[in-house]
């Protein structure tokens, strides 16, 4: 887990895979934070993702970095406890003009069962299980 956190924060910015009804939507994301040997993301509650997340867990995430790239397969579980808020905003100071962790807006989410591969065109693709 922690060889994926550190990819994801070296690509700064990775992209977030969920599913609307049958129509794929994707978008950029760039809040990662562990907490309780978790890996965690953030969003808004009043944004689609939210609402797409909560509907089904199911995402994906891409990232490159360098001449890899990584993706992650997983279920999101959302974490609704004041701390596990927190913690992502202390990580991400710039976020805090945007949300609050008691401003019922934001919202955290750990990876389950996830499965991330890093691939390079050099070296075989590397599979980390978490």
């Amino acid at each position: 887990m922690e060889t994926v956190y550190s990819f994801l924060k070296k690509c700064e910015t990775y992209f977030l895979a969920t599913t609307e009804g049958d129509q794929p939507r994707v978008r950029p994301f760039g809040t990662v934070d562990i907490f309780e040997d978790k890996l965690y993301i953030q969003t808004g509650k009043k944004k689609n993702v939210s609402k797409q997340m909560l509907k089904n867990p199911k995402i994906e995430l891409c990232g490159m970095s360098g001449g890899e790239w990584i993706r992650i397969a997983a279920t999101v579980v959302e974490d609704d406890r004041l701390e596990a808020r927190q913690h992502m905003l202390d990580a991400y100071p710039s976020l805090q003009g945007l949300y609050q962790a008691e401003d019922g807006n934001c919202q955290v989410f750990y990876l389950k069962d996830a499965t991330a591969t890093i691939y390079s065109l050099k070296d075989a693709p590397k599979v980390i299980s978490f």
